[in-house]
């Protein structure tokens, strides 16, 4: 029998019953997200990198000329929201609010970077 799957047996009916592992990959996704709060001068596009960069993302950030930070990042939607978490733990950053909107997936990109 495959990797994927878990045999177990009822000793007193005897019954055997196997049971599939979910080997299916999370889904990926892009997101369009608009940062707000003390998000500008404290670190947030350097931990972002480091952050998306340990998770495996890819996508870029960048400061904006009215105090936002704007990202696009592409992964798992759970590591998206680790990587929001690790950020929001640093040293004086503070989201205040954030808008994230799904975009087309971005077939051709490798890495996370400051823009």
């Amino acid at each position: 029998m495959a990797d994927n799957s878990e045999i177990s047996e009822n000793p007193e009916t005897s019954e055997v019953s196997v049971q599939l592992k979910n080997t299916q990959h999370p889904v990926k996704v892009r997101q369009h997200i608009i940062f707000y709060g003390n998000v500008q001068g404290v670190g947030f596009r350097y931990r972002s990198v480091y952050a998306a960069r340990s998770l495996g993302l890819t996508g870029w950030v960048r400061n904006e000329w009215d105090g936002t930070v704007e990202m696009e990042v592409q992964g798992s939607k759970t590591d998206i929201y680790k990587m929001i978490a690790m950020i929001n733990k640093g040293n004086y950053v503070m989201i205040e609010n954030m808008k994230a909107k799904n975009i087309p997936l971005e077939d051709h990109e490798y890495d996370f970077r400051v823009v």
